[in-house]
């Protein structure tokens, strides 16, 4: 069953249709006056393409290279939390069709679906990453790192900007909680817990005292190419790279920590120039068109993570809902490529993009 789409933005709509009302307002709030995630999508908008034309091949490809993985397109599935919040099937029905799809995906380590069941859900062939939040219990921590590992993840996506739980009052104002039934296998929830869990108490669980000796902790302790999903500063992005990690997700959480950040596409470029030759640099945040994909790669992203628009997709037609929608994105990123005269998104360059006053 498909939802109808035609692009990836009439896909929320569809989804609060079938949704419970605190569960969408969870997964589509953000922090504080919520000014990042409008923000997200505003500063895309600010940004002009400036094709090229009369290039002359037709052969042209979306493919592209990060972390040593070969991707068809360069674009993943984000790690979203909670997905049977959303859907019956949640993880399991996203990682099927990421891989039907030929996407790879991310796995959030608040899957509803333990780890190894996703990976035998995507099959063997699938391109799957891990995301950590490094728990207060540091032996549940490493234990998941090596399960991740076992099971075929190929890299570890650690998020590092999840100090405190931000403040997000929608989800407070409809008080959202967990299905009643829905499990968290990768994270330690204490046994005598009672009542629902909510995602404040899940927080409460991450190591709020999380530093780069933790990051080297990390990369001892697999060989997995270590992300640090969570970046909005050149100063850390230097760090990263110094330390040896394999890339970083400029990342602002969706708009779901601190307010007020920037939007990603506004700090992607600075970055990537400051660190993109030693280090892969990975987008999230507002991206909704192959447009987005576009000025994101010119700017000097590898690739882009999306989230909130598979997580619309699941809860409005499961997994044919989210194969739909990154078949539309697979279509968009290609159409923008050649309109904008890339025969790859590697030709994607900063000539191609201009501010503008909007």
């Amino acid at each position: 069953m498909s939802t109808g789409a035609v692009n990836l933005g009439e896909l929320e709509a569809l989804a609060r249709e079938r949704l419970p009302e605190a569960t969408y307002h969870y997964f589509a709030g953000g922090a504080g006056d919520e000014v990042t995630l409008a923000e997200n999508r505003d500063a895309f908008a600010r940004l002009s393409l400036v094709p090229r034309v009369l290039r002359g091949p037709a052969a042209r490809t979306t493919a592209t290279t990060i972390l040593g993985l070969e991707l068809e397109t360069p674009a993943l599935v984000a790690p979203v939390a909670y997905q049977r919040a959303a859907h019956p099937d949640g993880e399991l029905a996203t990682a099927r069709a990421a891989a039907a799809a030929g996407v790879a995906m991310c796995l959030s380590s608040l899957s509803t679906h333990g780890l190894e069941d996703v990976a035998a859900a995507a099959g063997p062939d699938a391109k799957l990453l891990f995301q950590l939040y490094p728990y207060r219990d540091r032996g549940m921590t490493d234990d998941v790192v090596r399960r991740a590992h076992a099971a075929g993840f190929r890299a570890l996506v650690v998020t590092v900007d999840v100090a405190v739980h931000g403040l997000r009052e929608r989800e407070l104002r409809h008080a959202f909680a967990l299905p009643r039934g829905c499990t968290l296998p990768c994270v330690p929830v204490p046994p005598d817990h009672t009542g629902p869990v909510r995602p404040h108490d899940v927080s409460s669980l991450m190591q709020p005292d999380l530093s780069w000796r933790d990051i080297e902790r990390f990369m001892a302790l697999t060989d997995l190419p270590v992300v640090l999903k969570g970046v909005l500063s050149v100063e850390d992005a230097r760090i990263a790279a110094d330390l040896g990690a394999a890339g970083i997700v400029v990342s602002n959480h969706g708009g779901r920590q601190l307010d007020t950040t920037p939007a990603t596409i506004d700090v992607v470029g600075v970055i990537a120039d400051a660190v993109g030759d030693r280090i892969d640099v990975l987008l999230d945040g507002g991206v909704r068109r192959g447009t987005d994909v576009v000025k994101a790669l010119a700017l000097g992203a590898r690739a882009v993570l999306i989230g909130r628009p598979v997580l619309w997709a699941l809860a409005a037609a499961g997994q044919d809902g989210v194969r739909h929608a990154l078949e539309l994105l697979k279509a968009e990123i290609a159409n923008a490529l050649a309109l904008a005269g890339c025969d790859s998104p590697a030709e994607a360059t900063a000539a191609l993009v201009r501010r503008t006053a909007r």
